[in-house]
């Protein structure tokens, strides 16, 4: 009975799982930031290209 006590009260299993959520959130953030940026540089580079082209 001790044993399941003790189990109840340990914490130490939801703080591992709250900071894997946490990482996975950053994850998500940075990975859509990356691809945003991604796009919008690719799009910057084409308009580029095209004006030198017609220069």
């Amino acid at each position: 009975m001790k044993t399941v006590i003790q189990f109840m009260h340990d914490d130490s299993g939801a703080t591992a799982i709250e900071y894997g959520l946490i990482a996975s959130l950053i994850a998500v953030a940075i990975i859509t930031g990356a691809t945003t940026m991604g796009s919008n540089l690719a799009k910057t580079f084409s308009t580029l290209a095209g004006k030198m082209k017609s220069a």
